[in-house]
């Protein structure tokens, strides 16, 4: 018997069958706007169809040059495209998956002059006011979906996905804070629905009968004046009725002021949409975000759900459901939902990877294959670099020894995972730790590194991983009994008073003050969380937005900074406006352009601020030191004396703001090369 029973039931749809629950949900990669990637994107795309996915739907195509992206962005819009696409279809054919295209159509979202959408109603997010489409310019939207679908059955996709959610064109025409017309195509709740309606009629007559038509629902707006769920409701029965096959939640629009996929968001706490919206059609209805490991995803269905969508899992760990299927579900390697190389480089335009698997959509660059000689390596220090490293010089055949200071593995994660907010680190922990062992890596813990026992134990290569020590700044009085580092504090070795001052407002020093002023992590407890951020249900409130009632601080804390900018600038883009809309809901005081550091004595933290050198106390019980690291490399200088070979990674070879994402890459990269 399955673990995941409903997970790995097959589902019929009357002209194809899913060989299971799990639908790969769109993710861009950038790989989809140039049609040189092709092969990167079809090998990409086929390592998912091989990994058991049951339906992959692409990242998003654009219907017409209006609907796209940015200048550039991918679309579909005549056969002479059709030659990439069947790159990719085929290749996820003899993978043996199924595949559907995304048609994506941004509206006001568009970062180009010619974008267009239901009103002249300006995006916050887009530098461009979008011109509003006549009742001829709406109908030719139609059609250019009709034509697009024809086109991607023409290429060989088994179905599409039209994005009716997150904020995109469909969505706009749906909601009163976007759609202002008074003709047939606003004004009234069913003339807002009639795009979409039409859309998918539309679709569905130019697909034909036997194809595979997913429409992406957006059941909770979480923007002021969205949809009601009455109105969504009566929407889900008409678009079934036009021709739907299967209708997958939308959760959130991009301009949206609540986290919907970042860490701190609970596991599944959107998914109870899908039972509750399946009540009122009989089509399957999708379960999506948050969703990462088989255990959520089999009690999502359980719990009524009729499947479930992974993106981001999808990109950590392309085996997630034949790792499930053959009972292999702790060897996965679990999307945290850090956003850090995924999210972050799609809104940068950079191409899309994963931090925690960064073959990720470079699958023909990052090959790991076996090492044409097996060398004996050793990896000195068991954070996420030296893990990643040996990890993939064992897959590599190399007969591999790690060593690590502590009594336990995980560096920097160890500490990232106690962060409220950061749980979730620990499944990467977990995940290599596993991995290591299935491999047959051995792992010495509580064991300090040697150069002279290094080389007596022959060891061919050395990669040295251990890290870095947080950057004691020379600040008169640094050695008062209330001055720590993060590292003390958050390992707790050391506790904070009522009163505190952090020194450094980069991601640590946001981080610290997290764990200063939350005194019940909302992670794992959903309706704390949705009380924090004020999520409520569109049943009693328009796009389900309610006033947000955070939980007080328990402590005062001041966030300091040298830099004149504002405080959390350089955060990721996902994630850093969750950071800093958490700092202002807990009352952390920021104060930018320190211009010095001037003492710290009984009375708290002086310094001086600003050009003029204006002094103040910051009063305060508590010094917490987020000013840096240093790297700690030693033993790397100590063996290249005795001639080793040795490769230096992660924070000890650079130790600017702690960078996990170049940690792992750069010790994969270095063990694929041994």
């Amino acid at each position: 018997m399955s673990d995941y029973p409903h997970l790995l039931a097959p589902l019929d749809l009357g002209h194809v069958t899913l060989p299971n629950r799990v639908v790969m949900g769109s993710m861009h990669t950038g790989l989809e706007d140039r049609a040189r990637d092709a092969p990167k994107l079809a090998a990409y795309l086929a390592e998912r169809a091989r990994g058991g996915a049951g339906l992959i739907v692409t990242g998003g195509y654009a219907p017409n040059l209006e609907g796209t992206l940015y200048p550039g962005a991918s679309k579909l819009t005549s056969r002479r495209e059709l030659a990439r696409h069947r790159v990719v279809t085929s290749a996820v054919h003899e993978a043996g998956g199924l595949i559907a295209l995304q048609l994506l159509h941004a509206g006001r979202y568009a970062y180009t002059p010619w974008c267009v959408a239901p009103s002249t109603v300006k995006s916050p997010i887009s530098r461009f006011a979008p011109r509003a489409l006549t009742a001829r310019g709406v109908r030719r939207q139609i059609r250019a979906f009709a034509r697009a679908a024809r086109l991607a059955r023409r290429a060989g996709y088994d179905g599409v996905e039209i994005m009716g959610s997150e904020g995109y064109l469909v969505n706009q025409f749906l909601a009163p804070r976007t759609n202002h017309r008074s003709d047939r195509w606003g004004g009234t709740p069913e003339n807002r629905r009639r795009f979409a309606v039409e859309v998918v009629r539309a679709v569905r007559e130019a697909a034909g009968p036997d194809f595979v038509l997913v429409y992406r629902i957006s059941v909770l707006d979480l923007v002021e004046n969205g949809q009601t769920w009455d109105e969504v409701v009566a929407l889900a029965r008409e678009v079934e009725a036009a021709g739907a096959s299967i209708l997958n939640l939308g959760i959130g629009w991009h301009e949206a002021r609540v986290p919907t996929i970042v860490t701190s968001v609970p596991r599944a706490v959107f998914t109870g949409y899908a039972a509750r919206l399946g009540e009122h059609v009989g089509i399957p209805v999708c379960a999506t975000n948050r969703i990462n490991t088989p255990e959520v995803a089999e009690q999502v269905l359980t719990d009524g759900a009729d499947l479930v969508s992974l993106a981001r899992p999808f990109l950590a760990d392309p085996g997630f459901v034949r790792k499930a299927a053959e009972g292999r579900s702790d060897e996965i390697n679990t999307c945290i939902a850090c956003n850090q190389a995924c999210l972050d480089h799609t809104f940068a335009k950079q191409r899309a990877s994963c931090m925690v698997n960064p073959r990720a959509a470079y699958e023909t660059e990052l090959v790991i294959g076996r090492a044409p000689a097996r060398r004996k390596v050793a990896v000195v220090g068991g954070g996420p670099a030296g893990m990643a490293a040996a990890v993939t010089l064992a897959e590599r055949g190399h007969d591999v020894e790690l060593l690590e200071a502590r009594d336990h593995l995980g560096g920097q994660f160890d500490i990232a995972m106690r962060i409220p907010g950061k749980e979730e680190f620990v499944e990467t922990i977990r995940y290599f730790t596993r991995r290591l062992e299935v491999l047959g890596v051995r792992v010495r813990l509580s064991t300090w590194a040697d150069a002279d026992a290094l080389v007596a134990e022959g060891f061919d290569d050395v990669v040295v991983a251990t890290g870095v020590e947080p950057r004691l700044p020379e600040i008169p009085g640094v050695d008062h009994p209330m001055v720590m580092t993060y590292a003390e504090l958050v390992r707790g070795e050391r506790t904070a008073g009522q009163r505190v001052a952090v020194i450094g407002a980069g991601g640590i020093g946001v981080d610290v003050c997290e764990l200063l002023t939350t005194e019940h992590s909302a992670t794992t407890d959903a309706e704390a969380w949705r009380l924090e951020w004020g999520v409520g249900d569109p049943a009693e409130s328009r796009g389900g937005v309610r006033p947000a009632v955070p939980e007080p601080s328990p402590r005062e804390v001041v966030l300091l900074q040298r830099k004149t900018s504002a405080i959390g600038k350089g955060l990721g883009k996902t994630t850093g406006w969750v950071h800093r809309a958490s700092l202002r809901a807990k009352g952390v005081e920021q104060v930018s352009g320190v211009a010095s550091y001037e003492r710290i004595d009984d009375e708290g933290l002086h310094i001086t601020v600003g050009p003029d050198g204006e002094r103040r106390l910051v009063a305060c019980d508590t010094v917490v030191l987020c000013a840096g690291q240093e790297p700690v490399r030693t033993i790397a200088d100590d063996l290249a004396d005795r001639g080793l070979t040795v490769h230096v990674i992660g924070g000890a070879d650079v130790a600017a703001e702690l960078d996990a994402k170049r940690a792992i890459r750069q010790g994969t990269e270095v063990a694929a090369a041994i």
